[in-house]
């Protein structure tokens, strides 16, 4: 089981894993009062992401799933000093290839600052291990933006949840404040610290080494449940940063490559992204990215988001939301220890011709060959009395089985 060292009220909103664990003494030093120590998310920051330009393909996703525009980009993460990183946005606008192999490509581009971070300014961003969870955050149109990112080697994938505003089925949308969050359109970015963004094609001409991510590799959905155990971090608002030695990752907390029908979900190869379709005050949105950045590795990370919260005044006159929150961060860097006990349940589909035992001891295709044996001595023997009409009717099923 997942043994907590804090009181429950200090961890109401996170999800609650059913996973044996034990305290992982690699936190041994963040208590609950260091929780929110600048230091340590600043050097979370530049360990796993303030490294230089990521450079990725952002591809975006309507609600069904559907790509609608795709960009060609960076994220630069630079530092300017001791204690200051610069954070923007270099698009492609334009590209000329040239026809030469001596000769370059062009490339027009646009820098678009975003934000300046210090220690004990990260805006709202948050980190646990190797991920990221950066809002919830408003935008000018309205809207709610989430965004989790997970590191590995040289690269890293970055998801952005975007919701609207929406009103229940006969509600007349602004004629009252709005009743829900939905789900309007996701952006996933593979991101690498190459020369050039991760495609098919640049990693067929020049593989990753090892240590790296490979992105465009086949990954069977089996790959996705194996025996896993690792170290686990979590983070409350009011429990601060947790750290977990996870014994075994166990089926009620494994839901990586899994599909609920409850929630959106969209699994590109060796990436799963996993989030609620809609998001109500009643409750805090799980949002979900898990990663395979190899066959023997296993990361994810969750942020609960509560938002709609009513602002009552002293007459419980509600005059407006509370600004969207981070409830809950949750960050697992796995490593595979063996295969599921469970695999042996599926049997292979060339072990279903195999003999075996029926209830009283036969064999069933003993069974199916006597019936057929009859059939063919009907045929080789003339003297045989004719089959029973029901006999007839059997007999292209017996052909069929004895081929």
């Amino acid at each position: 089981m997942f043994v907590l060292l804090v009181a429950a009220s200090g961890f109401v909103h996170i999800h609650q894993p059913t996973t044996r664990s034990t305290p992982n003494v690699l936190f041994a030093s963040v208590q609950p009062s260091e929780g929110d120590d600048p230091s340590i998310q600043w050097e979370l920051f530049n360990q796993y992401h303030a490294k230089g330009s990521w450079k990725g393909v952002w591809t975006t996703y309507d609600y069904i799933g559907d790509v609608i525009d795709e960009t060609v980009a960076s994220v630069d993460l630079k530092a300017t000093g001791k204690d200051t990183i610069e954070h923007s946005h270099t698009i492609v606008m334009g590209a000329k290839r040239s026809d030469c192999k001596t000769c370059f490509d062009s490339m027009e581009t646009k820098t678009l600052p975003v934000a300046q971070y210090a220690p004990d300014d990260l805006k709202k961003s948050r980190f646990a291990a190797c991920s990221m969870v950066n809002g919830p955050t408003l935008l000018r149109s309205g809207a709610m933006a989430t965004e989790l990112v997970l590191s590995h080697g040289d690269g890293r994938v970055r998801v952005l949840f975007q919701y609207a505003p929406v009103w229940e089925q006969g509600v007349e949308p602004g004629s009252c404040p709005p009743q829900g969050l939905k789900l309007f359109r996701t952006m996933i970015s593979r991101e690498a610290l190459r020369e050039a963004p991760p495609t098919a094609e640049t990693e067929a001409s020049n593989p990753p080494s090892e240590g790296n991510p490979i992105y465009f590799r086949p990954v069977p959905p089996f790959n996705w449940f194996k025996k896993w155990s690792g170290t686990s971090w979590t983070w409350g608002p009011q429990s601060g940063n947790r750290g977990w030695a996870v014994e075994e990752l166990e089926d009620g907390d494994a839901w990586q490559g899994t599909t609920p029908v409850d929630s959106w979900n969209l699994r590109l190869g060796p990436i799963h992204v996993q989030c609620p379709g809609v998001i109500t005050d009643t409750n805090t949105g799980i949002c979900r990215l898990a990663w395979l950045p190899d066959d023997e590795t296993l990361l994810r990370v969750e942020a609960g988001v509560m938002a709609l919260q009513p602002m009552i005044v002293e007459d419980d006159t509600m005059v407006g939301f509370q600004p969207p929150s981070l409830a809950s961060l949750r960050c697992d860097m796995m490593k595979k220890t063996g295969e599921l006990d469970r695999e042996k349940e599926f049997v292979p589909s060339r072990d279903l011709n195999t003999e075996s035992p029926n209830q009283d001891g036969d064999s069933p295709s003993a069974e199916v060959k006597t019936e057929a044996e009859k059939s063919t001595a009907y045929e080789t023997n003339p003297n045989n009395s004719s089959p029973s009409e029901d006999e007839s009717d059997r007999r292209p099923i017996r052909d069929s089985l004895s081929l």
